[in-house]
């Protein structure tokens, strides 16, 4: 069985390790590969990066490691959007591989 997987995206990078620490100290999840968007309108937002954090574990663990990673980044940056994905199909775990971190 897949396990649940949390996504958020949030401003920022910094905001991105705090919400990765909090969210890991919180519960029992592992954590991804961050990914990288730096949108259209970057010039208008609070940091001009949103990052993408994802996190693994049971349903329950992914849904408190949210709520901490959530809490945590609204203490830097703040928080473009969240959601947890209680058991991903098969194409959508190849495309949660995918991280712009990786080019240039």
């Amino acid at each position: 069985m897949a396990k649940a997987v949390g996504i958020i995206e949030v401003y920022g990078l910094v905001a991105a390790f705090v919400a990765a620490d909090a969210a890991c100290k919180a519960a029992d999840v592992t954590l991804e590969t961050f990914d990288k968007n730096k949108p259209a309108n970057a010039d208008k937002l609070p940091v001009p990066l949103i990052v993408l954090v994802k996190f693994r574990g049971s349903v329950a663990a992914v849904e408190a490691a949210m709520e901490a990673a959530e809490e945590a980044a609204n203490t830097v940056s703040g928080v473009v959007s969240k959601y947890v994905i209680a058991s991903p199909e098969d194409d959508t775990e190849k495309m949660l591989k995918l991280s712009g971190l990786d080019k240039t």
